[in-house]
C-alpha cells in the first residue's frame, strides 16, 4: 500500500483548505451540546454547504449520489476537516454513516433514489433501531415484531439506545417477520418513518448529561413493505452490512480527533509542569504511536473496501470486511486510555465539567460497548479472521 500523495490528491487538499478557510469563520456560534433541535438545524445547514461545494458523500459511488472519490481523497477530507475545526456530522451520523452507505450497497434503484439525495443533502436525519432492552449485545434476540399485512408490516415492540431518535425522519429499523426461523434467519431491516402513527420517543440522558439516545415505543405502527431493504428474513445479512460500516469507517473521523488532541495534551503538559514526569511522556508516547498505527489499519480497511466485492451489479462496493473489528477492538480502548490520560494531564481541572475533555472522558466510556462490545469484537476476530473455533 503505498501511504504517499499523488500531485492530483495535494491538489485536492490545497482546494480543500482554501475553501474549509473560507466558509469556516462564516459559520453561526455552534447550539448547546443539550439543544438538539438546534443542533439539528446546525448540523444540516453544514451537511447542506458541503453539499453544495461537492463535499457532500465524496467517497459514496456517483450513482449513489456521490462523488465517487478515492479512498485516499476520502481520508484526505477527514483529515483537513478536522484540523480546520469544521463541524462533525452530528444528527447526520447515522444517515450519512450508517443508513445510507448500506441503502447504497443493498437498496433497490427506487429506493436509492428515495432516500440518498435527502440524506446528502441534510434534509432527512435517521435514527438506528437496532438495540433492544432484553437482548443486550445478543442482536440476534431482538423480539420486535413485524406482521404481514397486504402491503404492510404492523410493527409492534421496544428499542433502547436509539441514537438521535428525538431529531430523526426515518429510523434504520430491525424486527422480527419470522419468528418460527432460526433467530439469525428471521429478521427484516425496514425504514420507518419516525412520524407514523404508534412510534413514542422517550430521550435517554446519558452520564455526560447529553441525550443524543432514546427509547423507541412501537404500537402497531405501519411500515409500507416497499420500505424493506433485501428480502423478507434476509435482515441479517443487509444489518452485518450496517455494522461493517459503523465498526470499519464511521469512527475514521473519530481517530484524526484524538491525535489532535494528544498534541494538545502534550502542549497542556509542557506548559503546567506534568512534562516532566517520565512515565506521563512514555505514556503520550506510546498513545501517539497507537494513533498513528490505527490511522494506517484505517487507510487499509477504507482501501480494501473500495476494492470489495460488487454489490447490486455495482463494482467497488465500499463495504468494510472484518478488519473493522479490528479497529473497533482497539480504537475502543486507546480512546479510552486517551482520556484517562487527560485527566491526568489535567489534574484537577479533571473534575472541572465545562472543560470539553470531561464530557469526551464520560463518552469514552462507552466505546466499548457501542456498534457491539469488545467481547462481541473480540469473539469476530477469533472466529472470522484467525479460524477459531466458536466458544461455548
Amino acid at each position: 500500500m503505498d501511504l504517499g500523495c499523488t500531485p492530483e490528491e495535494e491538489d485536492f487538499r490545497a482546494r480543500l483548505r482554501r475553501w474549509l478557510g473560507e466558509v469556516l469563520p462564516r459559520l453561526p456560534v455552534p447550539p448547546a451540546a443539550t439543544d438538539w433541535p438546534g443542533r439539528r438545524a446546525y448540523d444540516t445547514a453544514w451537511q447542506r454547504m458541503l453539499y453544495d461545494a461537492g463535499y457532500a458523500g465524496l467517497h459514496w459511488p456517483r450513482d449513489a449520489g456521490g462523488q465517487g472519490a478515492t479512498p485516499a481523497q476520502h481520508l484526505i477530507f477527514l483529515e483537513e476537516t478536522e484540523r480546520a475545526g469544521a463541524p462533525y456530522v452530528g444528527a447526520n451520523f447515522v444517515g450519512l454513516l450508517h443508513a445510507g452507505p448500506t441503502l447504497a450497497a443493498e437498496g433497490t434503484a427506487e429506493q436509492r433514489a428515495r432516500w440518498l439525495p435527502p440524506i446528502l443533502r441534510g434534509e432527512e436525519i435517521w435514527c438506528q433501531g437496532f438495540s433492544e432492552p432484553d437482548a443486550g449485545s445478543d442482536l440476534a434476540a431482538l423480539r420486535t415484531r413485524a406482521v404481514r399485512d397486504g402491503d404492510t408490516y404492523v410493527v409492534n415492540g421496544a428499542k433502547i439506545w436509539t441514537s438521535h431518535a428525538e431529531v430523526a425522519d426515518w429510523c434504520e429499523l430491525l424486527v422480527r417477520t419470522d419468528p418460527d426461523a432460526p433467530r439469525h434467519r428471521g429478521i427484516s431491516w425496514l425504514a420507518m418513518p419516525m412520524d407514523a402513527p404508534g412510534v413514542t420517543v422517550r430521550p435517554l440522558r446519558t452520564l455526560a448529561g447529553s441525550a443524543e439516545f432514546a427509547e423507541v415505543f412501537l404500537d402497531d405502527v405501519r411500515v409500507p413493505v416497499a420500505n424493506r431493504v433485501g428480502a423478507e428474513n434476509d435482515g441479517w445479512r443487509v444489518t452485518m452490512v450496517t455494522l461493517s460500516f459503523e465498526r470499519g469507517t464511521a469512527f475514521v473521523g473519530e481517530v484524526v480527533a484524538c491525535r489532535r488532541v494528544l498534541g494538545e495534551l502534550a502542549r497542556a503538559a509542557r506548559a503546567n509542569g506534568r512534562w516532566d514526569d517520565a512515565v506521563l511522556r512514555r505514556r503520550l508516547g506510546r498513545l501517539s504511536a497507537e494513533f498513528t498505527a490505527l490511522w494506517r489499519l484505517t487507510q487499509w480497511n477504507v482501501s480494501e473496501a473500495m476494492r470489495g466485492p460488487a454489490r447490486g451489479g455495482r463494482p467497488g462496493g465500499g463495504v468494510p470486511g472484518t478488519g473493522g473489528s479490528v479497529f473497533k477492538l482497539r480504537y475502543s480502548h486507546a480512546r479510552q486510555e486517551l482520556y484517562d490520560t487527560a485527566a491526568e494531564v489535567l489534574g484537577a481541572g479533571a473534575l472541572d465539567a465545562d472543560h470539553t475533555w470531561v464530557a469526551d472522558r464520560l463518552s469514552s466510556l462507552s466505546y466499548t460497548i457501542a456498534a457491539g462490545t469488545s467481547q462481541i469484537q473480540q469473539n469476530i476476530v477469533a472466529e472470522r479472521i484467525l479460524g477459531l473455533p466458536k466458544g461455548r
